[in-house]
């Protein structure tokens, strides 16, 4: 667990005649050498040349803290001015942000990619400013592949046929499902979304228990876990991080990943194929279902009353090669049209992250607009892997989840 760092300035008493703007943001890095702090030193400190009245404190607290943090800080009535984190929509419908519009130029509230405005949106007013995201695409161990002499699958049968010639061959696991609790709900919607479903419907109500949905999931039970074609854990116990792990050390055949992981690959010499997540035989290969896209929200609290200052800084850190800097040192993908087409260094995206960028135009997000998706992701997380479990039944783990979702929207 990292302690919270502090970037430039001092806290709000005693920074003289000008103003402490507060930032509480998500530890990025997994340790003191990867650490986002170099990132907000170098931000803070530029920053404050160019705005001489302004400093700017940075908190960072680890992902399994800073919603939870965020929270308690204002309900005590103590909110930082700004919040880098995973979600913004329960503060949004409190009334406790600024929007978009209070904040940004015309070109800069237009410059998000589309996709990431819309949910950052509530109602037609963006309140999450997304800063870094990332899409979702199959990934493969080609040398793997070509010991078992497949090719990438395009549909649910290609990804069967393909796991069980890697079985053949010796692959330990020719197919990494992590719908462990870190990370269920992002495998889940990839898969809901290859058969046509999804999370909610076209009215954006909650349609978790869909007759796609159920599909998926019984395909997922009766041609993938019960043939023995997971690992390297069951389902419900595997960890993204566990699943990266296993697929990193040559043990897996595929998985569903996103850019980070194809730089470590390769820096291990791994040689990865990526494509997008095969389509079931249902809607057939000529389909070209949305890629699931994540993104992380930059927002800005109404209760210190520093729209000015926040919005100075805000149109700062969003320039292109700060945007692009961070975006580079953990491989993600800027949430701007111009920093994604001129990223730091010149030298462009490379060809791996510009496939991914290319789905991320398409994607489709999780509904973080809805104030309700903490508490239903939550559920996802915990219930979804019991769906392919040898006891579980797809149709009665779906419907127990949508019934708890259904209940924590009509709390909102």
């Amino acid at each position: 667990m990292l302690i919270p760092l502090t970037g430039c300035g001092g806290s709000g008493e005693d920074a003289g005649d000008g103003s402490t703007l507060r930032l509480v943001a998500a530890e990025y890095g997994d340790g003191p050498a990867t650490s986002s702090k170099a990132f907000w030193d170098k931000v803070s400190a530029d920053f404050t040349t160019a705005n001489p009245g302004i400093k700017v404190e940075v908190q960072l607290l680890p992902w399994a803290d800073i919603d939870r943090e965020v929270s308690r800080m204002v309900k005590a009535g103590k909110a930082p001015d700004m919040a880098l984190m995973g979600s913004y929509s329960d503060f949004a419908a409190q009334g406790k942000l600024y929007s978009a519009e209070e904040l940004l130029s015309v070109t800069a509230e237009a410059n998000f990619l589309q996709p990431l405005a819309e949910a950052g949106s509530v109602g037609n007013t963006l309140y999450g400013l997304p800063f870094v995201a990332s899409s979702r695409l199959l990934f493969y161990n080609e040398a793997l592949f070509a010991k078992a002499g497949v090719s990438a699958p395009k549909t649910w049968s290609d990804l069967k046929s393909a796991a069980k010639a890697l079985k053949d061959k010796g692959v330990k696991f020719p197919y990494a499902l992590p719908l462990g609790p870190e990370e269920a709900h992002a495998e889940a919607m990839i898969w809901e979304l290859s058969n046509g479903g999804g999370y909610a419907d076209s009215s954006g109500n909650y349609s978790l228990a869909s007759d796609q949905n159920i599909e998926t999931f019984r395909w997922i039970k009766d041609n993938l876990v019960s043939p023995g074609l997971t690992g390297p854990t069951p389902p419900s116990q595997l960890n993204r991080a566990d699943a990266f792990a296993a697929f990193l050390r040559g043990e897996v055949g595929m998985l569903n990943g996103y850019p980070s992981l194809a730089h470590e690959a390769r820096a291990k010499g791994i040689g990865v194929g990526t494509v997008a997540m095969p389509v079931s035989d249902t809607l057939g290969s000529g389909e070209n279902p949305p890629v699931v896209g994540v993104a992380d929200w930059m927002m800005a609290f109404k209760q210190n009353g520093k729209r000015a200052e926040i919005g100075t800084f805000m149109d700062f850190v969003y320039q292109d090669k700060n945007l692009s800097d961070f975006a580079g040192r953990y491989h993600l993908l800027p949430s701007t049209v111009s920093a994604a087409r001129t990223p730091a260094g010149g030298g462009g995206l490379d060809k791996n992250d510009e496939f991914f960028l290319t789905a991320l135009r398409g994607a489709q997000l999780y509904p973080v607009n809805d104030p309700s998706w903490v508490t239903v992701s939550d559920t996802i997380k915990r219930n979804i892997g019991r769906a392919v479990e040898p006891a579980g039944d797809p149709k009665t783990v779906l419907e127990d989840i949508a019934g708890k979702a259904n209940e924590a929207s009509k709390k909102h």
